[in-house]
């Protein structure tokens, strides 16, 4: 359907009262919008400011140019909403830094590096209202930021931190540029308006709360001294990514969400007083469920650390966590509230979320070229109900609890038909006596506490209960740290019948899970009980790492995830869920991949320094049931090392080595990185004694010499 400019403009005018009147102030703008040159409209919008000494002013009149150019765009239906929300985004990044720079030149002549802006929330994640406040976190070095000679660092910060939002916020007869909180900064009770730099840093690796791991979801830097805040960032990366699954903080977060339920003292269903925000079925709904499956699994998939809500649900998709279908709904819904919220947002220039009543709700529906306030309630009905029930069902998964009390230990393993219950009573008892690391902590002892009951009774339901409740205490003699495996099957009460099959079926399982008891956390996605896809597939999901990240990062992150994969095929193995080959097939691939990734990785590497030779390459030959695409839960790898190419080759590197050299140290590089044990454990035992003269003979030989012993010297059994 094409753009209707001229009934955007005759709603406006008519139901409107700010967007009348910037159309009467911008007539230049209004011809161009009302002949359909949107484009040319917001390039002039853009330049409303230039030639204006005072910044205030300046973004002021930008401001009010843009968000004219915006409305009618949207309301012609010319400007998707992303284009809408992306381009007051960027506005705001551009006011920010215009803000920081005049603040910084009023007391100095030095570019303002040292002084950062990070944008959190929708601005974070280039999703802004059209009335919307801006919730920046300002940082500053004390090293470099510029001042008088006479200040100190912390002073000249805080005097700059004034100026800004002074310059953005202060109500004058142009008007305003953004609202400003600057609330979401650490302890903002009590802490100054800029915060330094590794005062923060400290903040986020020590004593944040949950809530403020989830705003940083869709944090970037926006403004100021940006590659700064971009280190800032990556500092922070673990604290907001975290490798295995913190259901202490999805807990909390659980909480929050339930709080703001409970708080919200608004009708439940679309009518006048209707938040669109905070309501049931809102938008703050479609943010959290995003947001919730990004803390549960974004510290393991790099795909799913994304800032914007659609994108974020369609990745959520991709990665089989929910169905494309509850994907779909909820992000058309979000698409919906927020376009009511703009138009309701337009009226006034006011950032409400609160549905009107009479002849106003009228107005934000002709707006939205509805016919009346009844039709827009109706359609909200619908949207709202799509978000409510999929945030039901989320609400409901995440925060199952109760369990019976635990009364008299003896008394309740009698009741459970333990053997002996005296015994392993005080056995139980003694496992909190300070002897095991991951029950030192009183959180962990708690945590522990809660879970007993229901663990007792499943393990009650093994063939040998006794020996696998020992089993389980091996477990936690081997973990480090378990008070997230304990969150998990409290909060999962379905993997408690998986771990007693573990410790009863598949101690190899179990003594991997002492390891690491993060690997529990793989079960709970919907696809943990699918076989793999194609080793190209499983290839590109190993590979998934951050920009920034080397090869040290890329090892761990193969280690990883084949760990995760071998875990979840044994525990498919005694599921029975599906053919003992087909799984052993699911682990040749995945070893395949393993060794793809790692010997090119590998290569890159030691090209660094020794470069390459030209015409020549490595390859690797598998064998036994590698080779037959077999492997079993505790196969090692069996292969050869080749080389393409003859001898007499040189690499082109800094440190050039000949051919044969060359390769036998690259085969040596390989494999360290697949069997040398690191946090992340292991790859695979490799085992290279089938290449020629076994280990009397070089690691690496080439193809020529390879096939010569083959028609020459091999026995029998090597053909």
């Amino acid at each position: 359907m094409s753009p209707d400019w001229t009934s955007a403009a005759e709603r406006a005018r008519a139901h409107a009262p700010f967007l009348a009147m910037a159309l009467e102030r911008r007539p230049d703008l209004a011809e161009l919008l009302e002949a359909g040159r949107g484009e040319e409209a917001l390039q002039r919008a853009r330049a409303s400011g230039e030639g204006i000494d005072d910044v205030g002013v300046a973004l002021r009149r930008e401001r009010l140019g843009v968000a004219l150019v915006l409305a009618i765009s949207d309301l012609a239906g010319a400007f998707p909403l992303a284009q809408v929300t992306g381009e007051l985004s960027a506005l705001a990044d551009r006011a920010l830094d215009a803000a920081i720079r005049d603040a910084v030149l009023r007391r100095t002549d030095q570019e303002p590096r040292g002084f950062i802006a990070l944008a959190l929330g929708k601005h974070g994640a280039g999703e802004l209202n059209y009335s919307s406040d801006i919730d920046p976190i300002l940082l500053y070095d004390p090293d470099t930021l510029p001042r008088r000679e006479r200040d100190e660092p912390g002073e000249a910060a805080q005097r700059y931190a004034r100026e800004i939002v002074r310059t953005l916020a202060e109500s004058t007869a142009e008007g305003y540029v953004f609202r400003v909180d600057l609330r979401l900064r650490p302890a903002s009770e009590v802490s100054p308006l800029a915060i330094s730099y590794n005062a923060a840093l400290s903040h986020y690796e020590s004593s944040a709360l949950a809530w403020e791991r989830a705003a940083f979801i869709r944090a970037r830097a926006c403004a100021g001294d940006i590659p700064a805040g971009e280190a800032f960032l990556a500092a922070i990366r673990p604290f907001v990514w975290r490798r295995s699954l913190d259901f202490g903080a999805i807990e909390e977060i659980g909480r929050l969400t339930a709080r703001i339920r409970e708080t919200y003292t608004g009708p439940l269903a679309p009518q006048p007083g209707f938040n669109l925000k905070q309501g049931r079925g809102g938008i703050r709904e479609v943010e959290f469920f995003a947001q919730t499956h990004q803390l549960i699994h974004g510290g393991r998939d790099p795909s799913l650390r994304l800032r914007g809500v659609r994108a974020t649900l369609d990745a959520v998709a991709a990665a089989g966590l929910v169905s494309a279908e509850d994907a779909m709904a909820l992000g058309t819904s979000y698409d919906r509230l927020r376009t009511v919220e703009h138009r309701l947002q337009m009226l006034e220039d006011q950032q409400t979320h609160t549905l009107p009543g009479g002849e106003a709700l009228d107005r934000v529906a002709r707006l939205d070229g509805l016919a009346d306030g009844a039709a827009l309630l109706e359609e909200l009905a619908g949207v709202t109900a799509q978000v409510a029930e999929r945030f039901d069902r989320l609400i409901g998964a995440e925060s199952a609890t109760g369990h019976r009390a635990a009364g008299a230990l003896p008394s309740l393993l009698a009741e459970l038909g333990y053997a002996d219950p005296e015994a392993l009573a005080l056995r139980i008892d003694g496992w909190q006596d300070g002897h095991i690391r991951a029950l030192r902590s009183p959180s962990a002892q708690a945590a522990f506490a809660s879970l007993l009951p229901r663990l007792l009774e499943a393990l009650a339901e093994a063939p040998e209960p006794e020996r696998a409740l020992l089993r389980w205490e091996h477990v936690l003699e081997r973990a480090s740290s378990a008070i997230n495996l304990f969150r998990l099957l409290e909060a999962r009460p379905g993997l408690l019948d998986q771990l007693v099959r573990i410790l009863t079926l598949a101690p190899p399982l179990a003594d991997e899970l002492g390891r690491r008891p993060d690997l529990l956390d793989t079960l709970i996605d919907q696809s943990a009980l699918d076989l793999p896809g194609s080793t190209a597939a499983l290839k590109a999901k190993m590979a998934r790492t951050e920009r920034d990240e080397g090869y040290e990062q890329l090892l761990d992150r193969i280690r990883l995830v084949t760990g995760e994969a071998r875990f979840a095929l044994g525990v498919q193995l005694i599921e029975a869920v599906h053919d003992p080959l087909d799984i052993a097939r699911a682990l040749s691939r995945y070893a395949e991949a393993a060794l793809q990734l790692a010997s090119e990785a590998a290569a890159q590497e030691f090209a660094r320094e020794h470069g390459r030779i030209a015409g020549s390459e490595l390859l690797v030959l598998g064998f036994g049931r590698f080779g037959g695409g077999l492997l079993t839960h505790a196969s090692d790898l069996d292969i050869v090392y080749l080389f393409s190419g003859t001898h007499e080759g040189e690499s082109d590197g800094r440190r050039s080595l000949g051919a044969t050299l060359y390769f036998n140290r690259l085969a040596q590089r390989v494999s360290a990185a697949l069997s040398v044990p690191t946090a992340q454990g292991a790859l695979y035992e490799v085992d290279t004694r089938l290449r020629p003269q076994g280990t009397q003979g070089p690691l690496a030989a080439s193809i020529e010499s390879f096939a010569r012993y083959q028609r020459e010297d091999a026995w029998t059994w090597e053909h």
